[in-house]
C-alpha cells in the first residue's frame, strides 16, 4: 500500500460507523412513528378492519 492509499483509508474510519448510527436513529424514528400511530384509534380502526376481512378469507 502506499502513504497516499493509507491516508485516504485512515480519513474514512469513522464514515461506516457515522452510517450505522443514522441508519440505527432513522430506524428508531419511523418505528416510534409507526407505534404512535397503530396505538392510536385510527390505528386500532385499520388494524380491526384488517383483521376482520382476513378472517371472512379463511375457508373455516
Amino acid at each position: 500500500m502506499t502513504t497516499r492509499s493509507l491516508a485516504r483509508d485512515r480519513d474514512e474510519a469513522g464514515a461506516t460507523t457515522a452510517e450505522y448510527a443514522v441508519c440505527t436513529g432513522a430506524g428508531v424514528g419511523i418505528a416510534g412513528v409507526l407505534f404512535k400511530f397503530l396505538t392510536s384509534d385510527a390505528g386500532q380502526q385499520i388494524i380491526s378492519t384488517i383483521f376482520d376481512h382476513v378472517l371472512k378469507l379463511l375457508p373455516f
